[in-house]
């Protein structure tokens, strides 16, 4: 097991929604430095940017979470971006971290790498039985390769680099710019707005029935921690809840917390994504003691009372 008190820790996007979480969790478990970076110390899809804070940064374990990532939508608009930067990112920050002599490589990757005709719950088995979902088959593959790079370089170098797949995670501080969020902020912030102004219908994608897991924020970050410390296999491991909602129930749970009581319109000519996602999480379980304790309930809450405190505290602003 890793001893938390000797090492120094890089976290790549460590400025972001998970890395926030994360740097605490590693903090609170006795780690005495933990560097988080993100863009303002440079694109880690650029040339000698990774080699640089690496030299800079000198870390014994690199947790790799900076992506560009969104919803349907922005996968749908900037399908290039979204494979060309995390390729790149990934190669990079892997490659010149095992240049860098760094003691052990996590690696993480997406949901959206699985078929999109998986057999639910996604077993680690099946990531390869298929190709991905096509709104976001470009960001998931490109994730999908830190495991073949991760792999690749434990059988020839035998590096200690390990790679988990988080499904979909929420919580206070996630993203909620329309424009690049996921699902619950999404949801979250179109009900929210509609209330302010007093709309009596909200206009919702696809028709509601595809499901959906999610895992709240410090559950995730708990579980790559546990992961850093305990797991070191070739194996990629699933992160998650165990637990579905379908889109349609997940929208009239966040009209109800927010106190919208109009109208919600499906846009079916707009696409509902992959039809199923569940986890399969008794690996997490049995490697490394994992299993999220965050019911949906109490997360959902959390986040819904977070979002209309930033707002009111904007209006007071």
């Amino acid at each position: 097991m890793l001893d938390w008190s000797r090492q120094r820790i890089w976290i790549t996007g460590g400025t972001g929604f998970l890395g926030g979480a994360l740097t605490r969790t590693l903090k609170d478990r006795g780690c005495p430095l933990v560097v988080s970076t993100g863009l303002e110390e440079g694109d880690l899809a650029a040339p000698g940017v990774a080699q640089r804070l690496i030299a800079e940064i000198r870390p014994d374990t690199v947790i790799h979470l900076a992506a560009v990532v969104g919803g349907i939508g922005a996968n749908r608009t900037r399908p290039a971006e979204f494979f060309h930067s995390n390729l790149m990112m990934g190669a990079q920050v892997m490659h010149e971290s095992w240049k860098g002599a760094v003691s052990k490589f996590v690696a993480i990757g997406t949901i959206c790498a699985y078929p999109k005709h998986t057999p639910v719950p996604f077993r680690e088995a099946d990531l390869w039985n298929g190709y991905p979902e096509e709104t976001n088959a470009p960001y998931g593959l490109a994730k999908k390769m830190l495991l073949v790079q991760a792999q690749a370089y434990r059988s020839q170098y035998g590096w200690n680099a390990i790679y988990l797949l988080p499904v979909n995670l929420y919580g206070p501080g996630d993203n909620f710019d329309p424009a690049t969020s996921h699902v619950i902020p999404a949801i979250i912030k179109k009900m929210a707005d509609a209330v302010a102004a007093g709309a009596d219908e909200v206009v919702a994608w696809g028709d509601g029935s595809p499901t959906r897991e999610f895992l709240y924020v410090d559950d995730a970050a708990e579980g790559i921690a546990l992961a850093t410390e305990r797991y070191d296999k070739p194996h990629p491991v699933n992160l998650g809840s165990g637990a579905e909602i379908s889109i349609k129930d997940l929208t009239e749970t966040i009209a109800r917390c927010i106190g919208f009581k109009g109208r919600i319109r499906w846009d079916t000519s707009q696409p509902n994504g992959q039809p199923r996602r569940r986890l399969d999480v008794e690996l997490a379980a049995a490697e490394f003691g994992f299993r999220a304790h965050t019911s949906f309930d109490d997360g959902l809450r959390r986040t819904v009372e977070w979002y209309l405190q930033q707002h009111r505290d904007r209006q007071k602003g």
